[in-house]
């Protein structure tokens, strides 16, 4: 059985809703933020990145999100949700679960914590500010995609990992200005994900309310 280390809404959405779609036997054990419990001792030893989430699978102690998505997609080919290896299709998958975690989530993590990056207030602010209009191009980029290759899944028309990372960053976006749910094809895309069981059941466990993206 699967063990997700997790805290609410945070980067374990992703491979929460992977576990909730696969169907598959798992575990949840909070990482309580409000308490600095992902720089414990006990969590390090698991996560020396005191970062969240971390997935158990027998042995294998698993952490940064995209890893876990892959390996689980991997573990369980059956469920079609990766196309398979040495396809272009499966090279578009890698490009975009890439593009969504070391680009858009990366600046995203710039939009958050802009404090890492500055000292002054007005710094802090800049930083922000010049983070939100990236991201924003980063959603147009999508929505283009999402015009372009026909819809609704960022492959086309068929559904995979990717789609539930993409709806995991779209959703931190909204108390942005001009979140994802503003654009046309995101906002549909969104809108046809959040009614999938899986997606239900994963922000209900995780206690997640409106707005839901």
């Amino acid at each position: 059985m699967y063990k997700l280390y997790y805290y609410p809404g945070n980067a374990n959405l992703a491979p929460h809703m992977l576990l909730e779609e696969l169907g598959v036997p798992y575990e949840l054990a909070l990482v309580d933020r409000t308490k600095n419990a992902q720089h414990s001792a006990e969590y390090l030893k698991l996560n020396p990145n005191g970062r969240i989430p971390t997935l158990i699978d027998g042995e294998l102690v698993l952490f940064e999100t995209a890893a876990i998505c892959l390996h689980l997609v991997d573990s369980h080919p059956e469920a079609g949700l990766a196309p398979a290896v040495g396809t272009a299709e499966r090279a578009h998958f890698y490009k975009w679960l890439v593009y969504l975690t070391n680009t858009l989530q990366a600046e995203l993590i710039m939009y958050f914590y802009p404090e890492r990056w500055a000292k002054d207030d007005s710094a802090v602010a800049q930083v922000k500010a010049h983070a939100e209009a990236r991201v924003g191009g980063m959603l147009d980029l999508l929505d283009r995609t999402l015009a372009e290759n026909g819809g609704p899944y960022l492959l086309g028309k068929r559904l995979t990992a990717v789609d539930f990372y993409l709806f995991m960053l779209s959703r931190w976006t909204r108390m942005m200005h001009n979140p994802a749910r503003n654009r046309v094809q995101l906002g549909a895309f969104l809108k046809m994900m959040v009614e999938r069981p899986s997606v239900r059941r994963t922000l209900e466990q995780e206690g997640l309310g409106e707005p839901l993206f």
